[in-house]
């Protein structure tokens, strides 16, 4: 990511070592966790647009949505209790944020995992199971903690295991995860509407205990990472596994520099405090403003609510530039404007309802080669160890925050504003596209205990590093283990 301040690739110490099998198998499984996220993004708009589904839960809800195309087509989903089925989960992931940084500190990042499925795996019983509201939302309240705890230590996780040279593509497996997870919810959810007996969303929410199964299964396998074997106490034992996934027994300077990071950090008993201090306002901002301003995109719009807008719009059932996005967008808006224009009546001709859905597949793709991956790796890379935990805990916090109200009140806002809802998300875009140009400096291929020199040659943000917080600038120490 280019920003107002640059750092040349490769400008950061290139530490000794090589990819090895190991640390791509470890970041492999690891990346499931985003499938744990994926499938409940994918699968609860699918499931609130089947007819056998509303007719159970939300009567009211189904007789609007059989109403005929001269009523107010803007409004025929607007209701808080079937919006709360959606959006629930990402506040329960808010709440469990909070806990899971002090869990993913104390015990390691692959204890967090554990965790965050095994809860994950209840919750997904509770929503296959559901014979009323109550069960649902309760379902989806602890499908939220699963990913709360997930969201947590995975990208810590990737990011500390990958050396620094390929960490940004092994943490783009997340990502990739997150949308095996949407791709293979859509597919069934497809399939499931399709069951006779109106039983089919059973499956499709059931179904959400094989992600869980999958990274519970996997984090009794992999390591925990060397960052979190030092901060316990274990430093023989991080060194050992350091060897290990570089594939080399010459990572004196790697570990040095990781042990130095360690000592530092464990002179702040806090790293909340700590993020707050002037020294840590770069990262304290970034870590706030990139999940706000992915979630500003509207992406979850169409993640969350596709098959309900498809349907809201008169759509049949089967239905990386950022410039790209921008133009998505704003033309998705002018064409809803064209159609539905303030009275919400009217209806999409089959040419101009498949340019709409062309128009959704440039922005989604788009927001997959920038937003989607780098929201989740820029934040946690950027924070050094004694403030790491922290970091992405607000990352998440703020990332499942605006989740929350997104997936909340989308459908009202729609409603009101209309077709000017999507050009708020696009006015947005132009906003974040210039923030990030000015504000964010190049990592790529600086290691994460080198990450303050990049922000110390910022323009903005240099002034905010003192100079002693530059590794490279402070006398190296011998490391006695």
């Amino acid at each position: 990511m280019a920003g107002g301040g640059f750092v040349a690739q490769g400008g950061g110490r290139q530490y000794e070592g090589e990819v090895t099998a190991f640390v791509m198998m470890t970041c492999f499984v690891a990346a499931f966790g985003g499938l744990i996220f994926g499938y409940d993004i994918g699968i609860s708009g699918g499931v609130t647009s089947m007819d056998s589904f509303l007719k159970k839960f939300f009567p009211s809800v189904y007789k609007k949505e059989k109403e005929s195309h001269h009523d107010n087509m803007y409004c025929k989903f607007d209701d808080h209790v079937l919006t709360l089925f959606t959006s629930s989960l990402y506040l329960a992931a808010l709440v469990a944020s909070f806990f899971a940084s002090i869990v993913t500190r104390t015990f390691g990042r692959k204890m967090s995992m554990l965790l965050g499925g095994l809860v994950f795996l209840l919750g997904a019983i509770v929503n296959g199971a559901a014979t009323n509201v109550a069960m649902l939302i309760i379902g989806r309240l602890l499908l939220g903690v699963g990913v709360g705890f997930s969201n947590q230590s995975v990208p810590v996780y990737l990011s500390e295991m990958a050396p620094a040279k390929i960490r940004g593509a092994l943490n783009i497996g997340f990502q990739m995860a997150i949308t095996i997870g949407i791709l293979a919810a859509n597919l069934i959810n497809y399939g499931t509407a399709k069951i006779e007996g109106g039983w089919g969303w059973r499956v499709s929410l059931g179904l959400a205990a094989v992600p869980a199964i999958m990274i519970c299964i996997g984090s009794l396998f992999l390591p925990d990472t060397p960052n979190s074997i030092i901060e316990r106490g274990h430093p023989e034992e991080a060194k050992k596994m350091l060897q290990k996934i570089r594939g080399t027994d010459n990572v004196e300077e790697e570990f040095r520099d990781l042990v130095e990071a360690t000592e530092a950090a464990k002179r702040v008993d806090n790293p909340w405090n700590n993020i707050m201090q002037p020294r840590y306002r770069p990262q304290l901002v970034i870590c706030c403003l990139i999940p706000f301003f992915q979630q500003i995109t509207g992406i979850n719009v169409i993640m969350f609510y596709a098959p309900v807008l498809f349907k809201t719009l008169g759509f049949g059932d089967d239905a990386s530039l950022m410039s790209a996005v921008i133009t998505g967008v704003i033309l998705v808006g002018v064409m809803i404007a064209i159609t539905f224009g303030t009275t919400g009546v009217g209806e999409l001709s089959k040419g101009e309802a498949n340019f709409v859905l062309f128009l959704i597949c440039a922005y989604v793709a788009a927001f997959a080669w920038s937003w989607g991956p780098l929201g989740w790796l820029v934040p946690s890379e950027i924070c050094p160890l004694e403030i790491r935990s922290a970091g992405t805990a607000i990352n998440v916090i703020v990332n499942m925050s605006f989740t929350f109200l997104i997936g909340q009140f989308f459908l009202t806002m729609l409603c009101h504003l209309k077709f000017g809802l999507f050009w708020f998300f696009g006015g947005w875009v132009v906003v974040m596209t210039i923030f990030i140009y000015f504000f964010l400096p190049e990592t790529k291929n600086v290691p994460i205990e080198e990450i303050n020199r990049v922000w110390k040659s910022h323009w903005f943000w240099g002034k905010y590093i003192p100079d002693d917080a530059v590794i490279g600038d402070r006398p190296s120490k011998s490391v006695d283990v």
